[in-house]
């Protein structure tokens, strides 16, 4: 009997904690980036590793890294979307040749819905980190979720307002959206 309770309450402990990794290929990253201006330009990123850890159904952790030479521009095609991919890898951006991965670190989480959750990590990118808070929803696929991060606390200083002054048209907005997509 007592064999029976022990498999019996090993098995339960397993169903509770889990850890989902998440489909690289398909999952995807969408980039915008804006000036003063309504001139925008967006791409994708892809993902090298994606895991969501739980107890029942809850976000325990999990980790995300980015490949930053994945980088791509896609309102722009020919020489202008060669040139902009190169200069956001460049120094003046992401230093890609340096810092080739950018990282998520999920340090908890709050449910906030049966579909929702409040998470709290940590964001580094180009060595750098600083705390980050998103909202991660569930659907039939997998999960999406829309953040966005200040550039200037990564050193990503190219006509950024907290950096230049006097920039008039030519600024960038430090506020780089992400629109994540998450396939299981």
């Amino acid at each position: 009997m007592k064999k029976i309770i022990l498999v019996f309450s090993l098995i339960a402990a397993l169903s509770l904690n889990s850890q989902v990794q998440l489909d690289t290929q398909k999952s995807n990253i969408k980039w915008t980036g804006k000036e003063l201006t309504t001139k925008e330009h967006f791409g994708s990123l892809k993902l090298s590793k994606a895991q969501l850890d739980f107890d029942n159904d809850n976000i325990t952790g999990g980790s995300f890294v980015v490949d930053m030479t994945t980088l791509d521009v896609q309102d722009l095609t020919g020489r202008g979307k060669e040139r902009l991919e190169g200069h956001l890898r460049s120094d003046d951006f992401f230093s890609v040749d340096k810092h080739n991965q950018a990282k998520l670190t999920v340090n908890s989480s709050k449910k906030t819905s049966n579909i929702s959750y409040e998470l709290s990590g940590d964001l580094t990118i180009k060595d750098i980190t600083h705390p980050i808070v998103f909202t991660l929803t569930e659907n039939a696929r997998g999960y999406t979720s829309n953040l966005t991060f200040d550039r200037s606390k990564y050193n990503v200083r190219f006509r950024s307002g907290t950096f230049f002054q006097n920039l008039g048209d030519k600024l960038i907005l430090d506020d780089i959206e992400l629109e994540v997509t998450l396939i299981k």
